[in-house]
């Protein structure tokens, strides 16, 4: 793995994306995002991770983070791992409609692999890019929440729920997770 694809300095805000294997659209209902929502809770309040910025779409995330206290990659090893057991449940459980092609494909990414024993959620790695500068921070920031806009899901930032554009616009207490803007 190249130097570019590793974190090099935790406490520095860090760009990262997670992607669905296959780009299966998973996140398209609310049960998942708030499983999403809950784990990095968690992961804030339990595991030291500090979450500038974040967008959900309907086959991957972004987040801007940093971490005082602990490795970033173990973090987000955790997060991607608890998430998968979570949200391969919610599927099974949920009536969801997709369920089974869904859990199949799942299913073959695990044995494609080898790198899961039933299911494989998320595709490896989550490519991170140092923020380390203030132009960098921004640039990220505004791609971010300009996704879902660029994607085509909606005509401005605002009305995309799944983000953090309205921590940056205002102080917005419907947020489910807690964010500190970069500025």
């Amino acid at each position: 793995m190249s130097e570019r694809y590793k974190v090099v300095d935790n406490t520095v805000p860090t760009f990262i994306t997670m992607t669905t294997v296959g780009w299966v659209d998973l996140f398209i209902r609310r049960r998942y995002h708030d499983i999403l929502n809950e784990s990095l809770a968690y992961c804030i309040e339990n595991k030291g991770l500090t979450v500038h910025a974040y967008v959900y779409m309907t086959n991957h995330i972004h987040l801007i983070v940093s971490s005082q206290d602990k490795e970033l990659s173990d973090i987000v090893r955790d997060f991607k791992k608890f998430t998968s057991k979570r949200l391969i449940e919610a599927i099974q459980d949920q009536g969801e409609s997709r369920s089974e092609w869904m859990l199949k494909k799942f299913q073959f990414e695990a044995k494609r692999s080898g790198r899961a024993e039933n299911y494989k959620l998320w595709q490896d790695g989550f490519h991170p890019v140092i923020l380390d500068t203030k132009q960098k921070r921004e640039q990220r920031v505004r791609y971010i929440h300009y996704n879902p806009v660029d994607a085509g899901f909606v005509q401005n930032e605002r009305d995309w729920l799944n983000s953090s554009y309205l921590a940056y616009e205002e102080e917005d207490p419907l947020l489910n997770i807690e964010v500190s803007p970069l500025w």
